[in-house]
């Protein structure tokens, strides 16, 4: 595990801002830790709409980093790295690939949420020999159904500059007393940190990541054929009622990707991998120390 100077190991909560900057002129800020020792490629996390380095659930990172490196990016323009976040997921993808070369990451495994697992399958797509494996969390294909932009109080809840634990619960978690409680835990975890905390992300992010995300959301079925090229074995899950990428697109990934398995969290939201963390936790690490061919269940 990477060390702090007096011997604790390093977690989401106590791992220092780091960053490096690329060949396009960004520097990207980011976080590294976990078992680097173990053979296994690092885990490289890829963020939601709005989302930065500190709203990544402690307990579910910390599980994961303590069987493999773990990578948390802020893409451009967002957090702390500099530039400017770019209006096509597309070219979210070639700014992740540009801090991957950066970084001499010859080959990395993906965890894509939201936003972020949209910005993984591009990442496939454009430099498939870099990712060993992907998972693809409350996420949509291009062209899905029912993505063309969310219903308006998600759009309203998301987009307020001023929105609060109300709209958060609102956006990730389900109406039931239980998914609500689950996620209020998730909400004290993420603001435990003390210290090095991200830069949060205001409008200007805002507006330029749901332009990415309406492009990528047009209505365009003939768009699925082009998951054949997602060749990597990947791990697709979902919430059974998400209301800001209906849970039907995580249904078609799972159908039109060539090596995928299908999960599905009852009683939860888009934040499924929030209100679930040691059982998401559990089942990426299962799924990414697996065999290399997953099979549809």
């Amino acid at each position: 595990m990477t060390t702090l100077s007096h011997g604790h190991e390093l977690t989401q909560l106590t791992a220092p801002v780091l960053d490096v900057t690329a060949d396009n002129g960004v520097t990207y800020a980011y976080r590294r830790f976990g078992a680097a020792d173990t053979g296994e490629p690092p885990l490289l996390f890829l963020q939601h709409f709005r989302g930065n380095l500190d709203n990544w659930d402690p307990i579910l990172v910390d599980a994961l980093a303590a069987g493999r490196e773990v990578i948390l990016l802020d893409n451009a323009g967002v957090g702390l790295s500099s530039g400017q976040v770019p209006v096509t997921v597309t070219q979210m993808a070639r700014d992740a690939i540009s801090f991957l070369d950066a970084s001499d990451l010859g080959q990395v495994d993906l965890l894509g949420f939201s936003l972020g697992g949209m910005v993984a399958q591009e990442v496939a797509l454009l430099r498939p020999r870099a990712v060993r494996r992907i998972v693809l969390a409350g996420t949509g294909p291009r062209g899905g159904r029912q993505m063309h932009g969310w219903t308006l109080d998600i759009e309203r809840a998301a987009n307020r500059a001023d929105g609060g634990l109300e709209e958060l619960l609102h956006i990730f978690f389900g109406i039931t007393e239980t998914s609500r409680a689950l996620g209020m835990e998730y909400v004290q975890r993420i603001f435990s940190r003390t210290e090095n905390p991200d830069k949060p992300n205001g409008p200007e992010v805002a507006r330029a990541q749901y332009d990415a995300i309406v492009e990528w959301g047009i209505p365009d079925l003939g768009r699925l054929a082009r998951l054949a090229g997602i060749t990597q074995p990947t791990l697709v899950a979902a919430g059974d009622n998400d209301p800001m990428i209906p849970t039907v697109n995580s249904q078609l990934l799972a159908d039109h990707l060539p090596n995928a398995r299908l999960r599905i969290f009852s009683d939860a939201g888009h934040g499924f991998l929030f209100q679930y963390p040691r059982q998401f936790a559990a089942l990426v690490q299962e799924f990414l120390s697996g065999p290399a061919h997953q099979g549809s269940v």
